[in-house]
């Protein structure tokens, strides 16, 4: 699990990490995403507190530092909310403003398939800091990496063949979306699929979908699609 306070020693190169791995992720991403990105961006380096992990500031000020009317700050808070990115930590009275948590975990699961693009050494500390070893010659516990290199599991499921499909169209992606999904369930033509976050539903949803039906209609053509539920 990833520490969520980029604190201690290289606390500055950690928190330069973070901004990267936001921004490259956002520059791979449409308009729309990119703005949402680039707002959670401003907010980070504005007000948010490294120490403890905390967020607060009321939404005239939002407004303000995004250039936006209130009703935006509202709509895009609750967006980052329902993507698991910000999470209430002390809801707002008189008095005081709504304090968030920057849960990075999610964050960082989100743009995952980014990290390559940054180069080896990034990636290096992005494992680092989630407590997993690298991927250096000279490193005694087995990669994050290296467990997926030999694919999924055959179980004799239908998700488990369809897996073995993704993996072998695409590994990375195979391992950065696909592998933490498990099978719910069926029901009548539709595959129940577990998820572990709402961002993770909503990534593959738009940009991975055909590639899932088409996996799972390769093992089973009767099945038109699928559900996913967390």
């Amino acid at each position: 699990m990833l520490v969520n306070k980029a604190v201690g020693r290289d606390a500055a190169t950690k928190k330069y990490d973070i901004l990267t791995a936001l921004t490259t992720f956002a520059l791979s991403e449409d308009k729309h995403r990119q703005r949402q990105v680039m707002r959670l961006i401003a907010l980070i380096t504005s007000r948010y507190n490294w120490q403890r992990n905390e967020l607060s500031m009321g939404q005239r000020e939002i407004a303000k530092l995004w250039s936006v009317d209130e009703r935006t700050v509202k709509r895009e808070l609750a967006k980052l909310r329902s993507l698991g990115w910000l999470t209430v930590k002390r809801a707002g009275a008189r008095g005081r403003v709504t304090s968030y948590g920057l849960e990075l975990d999610i964050v960082f699961e989100a743009t995952r398939p980014c990290w390559e693009k940054i180069g080896p050494d990034f990636i290096d500390r992005m494992i680092t800091m989630q407590g997993r070893a690298t991927d250096r010659p000279d490193s005694n516990v087995v990669p994050f990496s290296k467990a997926l290199q030999n694919g999924p599991q055959a179980d004799g499921t239908l998700w488990s063949d369809a897996q073995a499909i993704l993996f072998a169209d695409d590994p990375v992606s195979y391992g950065s979306w696909f592998h933490q999904l498990s099978e719910a369930g069926r029901d009548g033509d539709t595959l129940v699929l577990a998820v572990p976050t709402k961002f993770h539903a909503s990534y593959i949803q738009t940009h991975l979908s055909e590639r899932l039906i088409s996996s799972l209609r390769r093992v089973d053509p009767s099945l038109k699609g699928y559900r996913l539920i967390q």
